[in-house]
């Protein structure tokens, strides 16, 4: 990582006043160090079950297999109940409700907006251009005094391109407040993380995942990385246990399977350049954009009949049609080699009765 600091902000201002007097809630497994043999300070059914004990609050053995994968130190991390827990405590942190406001660029994450409205935060946005690439100059003018933070998402959902770094590092060093960047996608675009630029920029947070790549859905651990000022007051109001034991035993358990990830990657970015291939000689797709995650977003001549018609054979995709920019858009994530044969043949059979 480099250590020349290219961005100058004071994240005392960006900082919600109340947020800075809070004293953070002290669990019984904060309060002591060392090692431990015979607990009684958490009120816990002493009966060993394998979840009789509260997790680490820290998450201190996964932080440390997570920074050795990803190269970030553990006390840049913060984990969360999926990357949606992370985004909430970010707005919590940094925007005063029913005054502050956030920038997104559409079309993009729909949580971003949705977490806006439950923390009563007001919401700016930005078209992304003809390219879904960030206009620098459009978002900069859209932000006013009251403007805390920037979400952008690389590769973006659901376009499923990366976005353009020149215009990250542009935003980052003009924007004045947080800029996320949100990187779940990220590891279907090899060499292409932010993470190096950690040290750089004061103002960055990147958001990774293990619910894409690492086949780790189901038990929703959302990564947050950023500057050690910004994890301690991110951890001071998280929930005390907010990603339990379960979860951070069956992620250390997968996160072994290194290989076995890598595999899974590159036979999907296989398996999608060739679906990208077969569905750009269908007479009734209309584009195929470039993709750079696990996904395709693919533009057609009547997106709600060709979902009803898959959905009828039990295959689901995503009608995005309805988004601004997107009308006529279909989003296609990339199965096993199976599955994908699966859809190519039903949608042969599409295409004959068009």
């Amino acid at each position: 990582m480099g250590s020349k600091i290219k961005s100058s902000i004071d994240l005392n201002k960006l900082v919600r006043e109340n947020v800075k007097k809070l004293v953070p809630y002290s669990s019984a497994r904060d309060e002591f160090t060392g090692k431990g043999s015979v607990f009684l300070d958490a009120n816990e059914n002493p009966y060993e079950n394998g979840v009789n004990r509260y997790p680490d609050p820290l998450q201190r053995a996964l932080k440390v297999r997570l920074g050795d994968l990803k190269d970030v130190n553990p006390e840049n991390m913060i984990l969360g109940n999926g990357s949606d827990e992370v985004i909430d405590l970010l707005y919590r942190v940094f925007c005063e409700p029913n005054i502050d406001n956030v920038i997104i660029c559409t079309p993009t994450y729909g949580m971003y907006e949705v977490a806006a409205g439950v923390n009563a935060v007001g919401i700016k946005e930005v078209q992304l251009d003809a390219n879904f690439q960030p206009d620098v100059d459009a978002v900069l003018s859209s932000a006013d005094d009251n403007t805390k933070m920037l979400f952008l998402c690389s590769p973006n959902n659901p376009t499923a391109n990366l976005l353009d770094e020149s215009k990250i590092l542009e935003l980052l060093d003009k924007f004045q407040g947080i800029v996320i960047v949100d990187e779940a996608y990220i590891d279907f675009a090899p060499g292409k993380t932010l993470v190096d630029k950690l040290t750089d920029y004061p103002n960055l947070v990147i958001l990774q995942t293990l619910s894409k790549a690492w086949g780790m859905a189901g038990i929703r651990l959302g990564i947050g990385l950023a500057s050690k000022e910004i994890i301690d007051v991110l951890n001071r109001i998280k929930p005390p246990y907010n990603v339990n034991c379960l979860t951070q035993t069956k992620a250390f358990e997968l996160l072994e399977a290194v290989d076995d990830c890598n595999e899974q990657v590159s036979t999907i970015v296989k398996e999608r350049d060739l679906l990208s291939t077969f569905l750009s000689g269908l007479s009734f797709v209309e584009k195929v954009y470039p993709s750079d995650a696990n996904f395709i977003l693919v533009r057609v001549n009547d997106a709600k009949g060709l979902y009803n018609y898959l959905l009828a054979d039990e295959i689901i995709i995503r009608d995005r049609s309805k988004i601004i920019t997107l009308e006529g858009c279909v989003r296609i994530s990339v199965g096993t080699s199976e599955e994908n044969e699966i859809l190519k043949n039903t949608l042969t059979k599409f295409e004959s009765k068009s």
